[in-house]
Protein backbone atom coordinates (compact mmCIF):
# COMPACT_ATOMS: atom_id res chain seq x y z
CA UNK A 1 0.00 0.00 0.00
CA UNK A 2 1.20 3.51 -0.80
CA UNK A 3 1.64 6.12 1.92
CA UNK A 4 0.56 9.71 1.27
CA UNK A 5 1.13 12.71 3.51
CA UNK A 6 -1.52 15.44 3.59
CA UNK A 7 -1.83 18.72 5.48
CA UNK A 8 -5.31 19.47 6.81
CA UNK A 9 -6.66 22.35 8.89
CA UNK A 10 -6.69 21.81 12.65
CA UNK A 11 -10.49 21.92 12.86
CA UNK A 12 -10.76 19.14 10.28
CA UNK A 13 -8.22 17.09 12.20
CA UNK A 14 -10.22 17.52 15.42
CA UNK A 15 -13.39 16.34 13.67
CA UNK A 16 -11.47 13.38 12.28
CA UNK A 17 -10.10 12.50 15.72
CA UNK A 18 -13.54 12.75 17.30
CA UNK A 19 -15.12 10.50 14.70
CA UNK A 20 -12.19 8.11 14.90
CA UNK A 21 -12.71 7.69 18.65
CA UNK A 22 -16.50 7.40 18.34
CA UNK A 23 -16.25 4.68 15.69
CA UNK A 24 -13.18 3.01 17.20
CA UNK A 25 -11.43 3.25 13.83
CA UNK A 26 -8.06 4.65 12.85
CA UNK A 27 -7.95 8.04 11.18
CA UNK A 28 -6.24 6.46 8.17
CA UNK A 29 -9.23 4.15 7.69
CA UNK A 30 -11.67 7.07 7.72
CA UNK A 31 -9.53 9.08 5.31
CA UNK A 32 -9.21 6.11 2.94
CA UNK A 33 -13.00 5.61 3.02
CA UNK A 34 -13.60 9.31 2.34
CA UNK A 35 -11.18 9.33 -0.60
CA UNK A 36 -12.72 6.16 -2.07
CA UNK A 37 -16.24 7.61 -1.84
CA UNK A 38 -15.10 10.92 -3.35
CA UNK A 39 -13.37 9.20 -6.26
CA UNK A 40 -16.35 6.94 -6.98
CA UNK A 41 -18.72 9.91 -6.99
CA UNK A 42 -16.40 11.95 -9.23
CA UNK A 43 -15.90 9.04 -11.65
CA UNK A 44 -19.68 8.50 -11.88
CA UNK A 45 -20.14 12.21 -12.53
CA UNK A 46 -17.59 12.14 -15.36
CA UNK A 47 -19.27 9.09 -16.93
CA UNK A 48 -22.61 10.91 -16.80
CA UNK A 49 -21.11 13.99 -18.45
CA UNK A 50 -19.58 11.87 -21.20
CA UNK A 51 -22.91 10.19 -21.87
CA UNK A 52 -24.70 13.53 -22.04
CA UNK A 53 -22.23 14.65 -24.67
CA UNK A 54 -23.09 11.72 -26.96
CA UNK A 55 -26.54 13.13 -27.79
CA UNK A 56 -28.24 9.90 -26.78
CA UNK A 57 -31.97 9.88 -26.06
CA UNK A 58 -32.76 11.18 -22.61
CA UNK A 59 -35.64 9.84 -20.53
CA UNK A 60 -37.62 11.48 -17.78
CA UNK A 61 -38.17 9.65 -14.51
CA UNK A 62 -41.81 9.18 -15.47
CA UNK A 63 -40.84 7.56 -18.79
CA UNK A 64 -38.45 5.15 -17.08
CA UNK A 65 -41.04 4.22 -14.45
CA UNK A 66 -43.65 3.60 -17.15
CA UNK A 67 -41.25 1.52 -19.25
CA UNK A 68 -40.39 -0.62 -16.20
CA UNK A 69 -44.01 -0.94 -15.13
CA UNK A 70 -43.45 1.08 -11.99
CA UNK A 71 -45.94 3.84 -12.77
CA UNK A 72 -48.76 4.21 -10.30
Amino acid sequence: MTMISVRIPEDLNKRLETLSHELDRKKSYLIRQAVEEFLEEREDYLVALARLGKNEKEYTLEEVEKKLGLDH
